[in-house]
């Protein structure tokens, strides 16, 4: 998996990359937060749930399926008392920040890939490029010799790459706001 850091700075980038109302702070912190929540899915092991079940790791929990239900969940709870194009923005802001937690695993050197399609379908993917160092299972286990080695790898494959999505959105809603119109006033009229 990639670490809690590189999930939640995706989630909390992708927040700052959506151009709506809607996305404030606390929202972006629901989204850093549903950024981790797939991993939650470790609890498991001490219940017996083997790495490969539905509910093991990268299991279940990985799924779009679980995100769409974890996102609906959350709007319906926190976030009823929005309009509804607010609520419709909020969710699939949270969807995104959940679901990109299998994506980022899925770029990852180890595991047993990602039950996308669960519970539907329980093969578990990865993607053919797979760059990022996995990160061990356990926050004991991740801050070990090798923690700077896997950070290294998350910065360069996920940190520095969403980075630069955010900047090129930036720049674009820059060049959009100071782009001539048409239909409107110039200097010389």
């Amino acid at each position: 998996m990639a670490s809690a850091f590189s999930h939640a700075f995706v989630a909390v980038t992708l927040g700052k990359t959506v151009p709506h109302d809607a996305i404030t702070w606390p929202v972006l912190l629901t989204g850093a937060v549903c950024s981790i929540v797939p991993d939650l899915d470790v609890i498991g092991f001490a219940f017996g749930i083997q790495y490969g079940d539905l509910w093991g790791h990268r299991g279940m929990t990985h799924s779009l399926f679980f995100a769409g239900l974890l996102s609906a969940a959350l709007v319906a709870a926190f976030y009823r008392d929005r309009v509804r194009g607010a609520q419709l923005w909020i969710f699939a802001y949270v969807f995104l920040c959940t679901a990109s937690h299998g994506v980022l695993d899925a770029l990852t050197d180890g595991g047993l890939g990602i039950a996308f399609f669960s519970p539907f379908d329980p093969t578990r993917y990865f993607f053919p490029f797979r760059p990022v160092a996995v990160s061990p299972i356990g926050i004991g286990n991740f801050f070990s010799t090798d923690a700077l080695r896997i950070l290294a790898s998350e910065i360069q494959w996920i940190w520095l790459p969403t980075l630069g999505m955010l900047m090129i959105r930036r720049m674009l809603q820059h060049l959009w706001s100071t782009a001539p119109r048409a239909n409107s006033p110039t200097r010389d009229q």
